[in-house]
């Protein structure tokens, strides 16, 4: 499955386990939320990075503790027509102003991608090599946004705001 980051597509360098997958001394993982919870303390001291599989059912705040010492939350899309992951992605950025990574999963459309990077999802697990190469371009096409987002771009206002500031300071 490519993973699409930073507007290109680059080697995922963690391993995704299962629930019942032995958990390696070393090396970069993903793991299932539930597990993770189960155990956490055990996995964190472990060498490598972690991560963590979360469902959008489940609540973020019970994340919230790890937020600091993980190096990637995968939230899950299970069907195009379910969004709350992006609300997850929004509080992880926002509320907690958590600056790991945060992956979209599952049923990531190209369609979408603009919404997620303005939730604050800044890698992409897609399911086609042509979703991956479209995402790039996808992202590449906006630079100037209206609305304020959890993407930490500053909006047409604050930019025009900038400028002026700028230009009557001269």
């Amino acid at each position: 499955m490519p993973l699409v980051k930073g507007n290109r597509i680059v080697s995922d360098d963690f391993v995704t386990l299962g629930d019942e997958d032995a958990i390696p001394a070393g090396g970069h993982v993903l793991v299932p939320a539930a597990r993770f919870l189960a155990d956490a303390d055990a996995i964190l001291a472990r060498e490598g990075k972690v991560g963590v599989i979360w469902p959008n059912n489940r609540d973020i705040e019970e994340l919230a503790p790890y937020l600091p010492r993980l190096a990637v939350v995968a939230l899950v899309f299970p069907t195009f027509r379910d969004g709350r992951a992006y609300s997850q992605s929004r509080i992880l950025r926002e509320r907690y102003a958590y600056q790991g990574e945060v992956r979209a999963t599952g049923q990531v459309l190209r369609d979408q991608f603009v919404f997620m990077l303005r939730a604050g999802f800044d890698a992409f697990a897609v399911k086609k090599e042509a979703d991956a190469e479209a995402f790039a371009n996808v992202a590449k096409r906006y630079s100037v946004f209206y609305q304020p987002a959890a993407d930490g771009r500053p909006t047409a206002f604050r930019r025009r705001m900038a400028f002026h500031t700028a230009a009557a300071a001269s």
